[in-house]
């Protein structure tokens, strides 16, 4: 079996860090959210792994490398225009050959792991398989709609009127039939190969379309609230480990990591709570449910259910929570001895000030 994990896309609503880089690096308790999804697709056994990228494609590379150190090979695909899911299948036809292969959204979490799924997907030998999970409002999502014996009927995309609770949360098992598919749907309206019609297609013709429903932790991290809430439930099992500096006027409460070359001084960190390598924290209060990335500077600082990354600086700034601090981002106070707040944003932004 092979993957396909789809990198692509512009990420608009994790604007503005999508604007300087692929919202699929973005860290969730201090790691991007598609090493996650390698380790998530490794630990199924699968080691040769295509990404689709877009106009991002050299970040990707550098934080991903050729997967050596995830134990894979990666391939990197390249998709011009975000044409659909089913053209990234299309794109990918040399890579995937005739093998079976697991298609996971590079920016969909399941942290505790889909092997019984794949389990299934194996026994039972499918033309395909999707990944559902219960959902409060089905309106939002892919819909699956499933017979008496647990196999697919009909799948809709983002129904008015949902005949089911089932949402596709964006893991799907295929063999090689998903290509005659692929081959045989035109564009949706809105101009796209659409993933959910080769499936039907599938449907239609009488192949054999089974659903596995996950039941574990599932969160699409397309919103800032989505990645923070991502980071608190990382965090809330987090091992704790101190392999920095940690002097001796400090306090580690609870779950802690302070990673090597990280220096902890005259500060209080309260689990669970990351200090990233080499970063410095003085005279500050950090955490909980905060992960501070590596080479950053607090000081005099008071932060809490946050994530700052690399190279970040925050100084002097009494209350800081519920945030995402961009990479090398700057906060702190105004040089000015009568100013209030100083704002330098870009697009799609914001800012909440307390009164």
């Amino acid at each position: 079996m092979k993957a396909l994990v789809l990198s692509g896309g512009s990420g608009t609503r994790l604007r503005p860090f999508s604007y300087s880089m692929p919202k699929q690096l973005i860290p969730v308790a201090n790691k991007p959210v598609l090493e996650h999804v390698l380790e998530s697709i490794r630990d199924l056994g699968v080691t040769d792994i295509g990404i689709i990228v877009g106009d991002r494609a050299s970040d990707i590379g550098r934080v991903l490398g050729d997967g050596t150190r995830f134990g894979a090979r990666i391939t990197y695909i390249r998709q011009d225009e975000p044409l659909g899911l089913a053209h990234c299948v299309r794109l990918a036809r040399s890579f995937l050959g005739e093998d079976d292969f697991v298609m996971y959204l590079g920016d969909n979490m399941l942290p505790e792991g889909i092997e019984e799924i794949a389990a299934d997907f194996h026994k039972h030998g499918p033309a395909a398989q999707v990944v559902v999970r219960k959902v409060s409002d089905p309106r939002a999502f892919g819909v699956a709609e499933l017979g008496p014996d647990g196999s697919v009927v009909r799948l809709v995309e983002k129904p008015e009127r949902p005949a089911s609770d089932l949402a596709l949360v964006g893991v799907y098992f295929f063999t090689p039939a998903i290509h005659e598919a692929v081959d045989a749907i035109e564009p949706s309206a809105r101009g796209e190969l659409e993933i959910t019609d080769a499936i039907q297609w599938l449907v239609t013709q009488g192949a054999d379309v089974r659903a596995g429903e996950y039941a574990g932790y599932w969160k699409d991290t397309g919103r800032a609230e989505d990645v923070l809430e991502c980071n608190r439930w990382l965090l809330a099992r987090l091992a704790p480990r101190i392999a920095g500096d940690v002097d001796a006027t400090s306090e580690i409460v609870g779950p802690v990591v302070v990673e090597a070359g990280a220096r902890v001084v005259r500060s209080r960190i309260v689990g669970p709570a990351i200090i990233g390598a080499h970063t410095v924290v003085e005279d500050s209060h950090i955490g909980p449910d905060s992960a501070v990335g590596e080479h950053c500077l607090l000081r005099a600082t008071r932060l809490a259910d946050s994530i700052v990354m690399a190279g970040a600086t925050i100084t002097q700034v009494p209350g800081l929570a519920g945030s995402l601090i961009g990479r090398a981002a700057t906060v702190g106070p105004s040089a000015h001895v009568d100013a209030h707040h100083r704002l330098v944003v870009g697009d799609h932004t914001r800012v909440e000030v307390a009164a």
